[in-house]
């Protein structure tokens, strides 16, 4: 070592990682807010899709470039106004501006054609309802478990509009047995 130099002591050394850690911090909040959230399934509304306490990563920028599409899964805001509100709620749009959405004979049909939805389990249990048809920037949001009174959607609270969709639930990262896309 030359006479002018000295190894920085470890006050420096502290300093340069909570500089980094504070970076970082930051960066990942904005990245938080603006970007991506990370997200966990409470209740059962989307079994068999997705079931309780899995983590889902949500894309919060995707619809500043497109719209919500028929079958992607969503994070909303929840519309509702009686002391069963949640923050959010975790669900699939089912139908897009233009389209009617109706349930007969418990059976959902989009612009009266019958839907094969793969990823249920069961018939519609609740009751059906004649078509609704969907105005500009209107969706209507299901949940994936169509037994009785499972899942507080759009046959309950009504149509949601793109200012309550927060983003695409693009995939599940937790647990790491159940890793996969949606």
């Amino acid at each position: 070592m030359n006479q002018g130099e000295h190894k920085p002591g470890w006050k420096a050394e502290l300093w340069d990682w909570i500089k980094t850690i504070v970076v970082v911090f930051v960066v990942m909040m904005l990245l938080n807010v603006f970007v991506f959230n990370l997200s966990m399934v409470k209740g059962q509304s989307m079994q068999p899709t997705l079931v309780e306490r899995e983590r889902l990563f949500v894309n919060k920028i995707i619809y500043d470039f497109s719209a919500p599409k028929k079958g992607e899964v969503v994070v909303l805001h929840d519309p509702s106004q009686d002391n069963t509100k949640k923050d959010f709620l975790v669900k699939r749009v089912i139908g897009v501006s233009g389209d009617v959405v109706e349930v007969k004979e418990h059976k959902l049909y989009i612009n009266g054609q019958l839907q094969q939805e793969d990823y249920i389990d069961v018939d519609i249990q609740d009751e059906d309802f004649a078509g609704i048809k969907l105005g500009e920037d209107q969706y209507f949001v299901m949940g994936d478990n169509r037994h009785l009174g499972e899942s507080k959607d759009s046959r309950y609270f009504g149509t949601v509009t793109s200012d309550l969709i927060v983003g695409r639930a693009e995939f599940i990262f937790w647990p790491f047995n159940k890793i996969r896309g949606l």
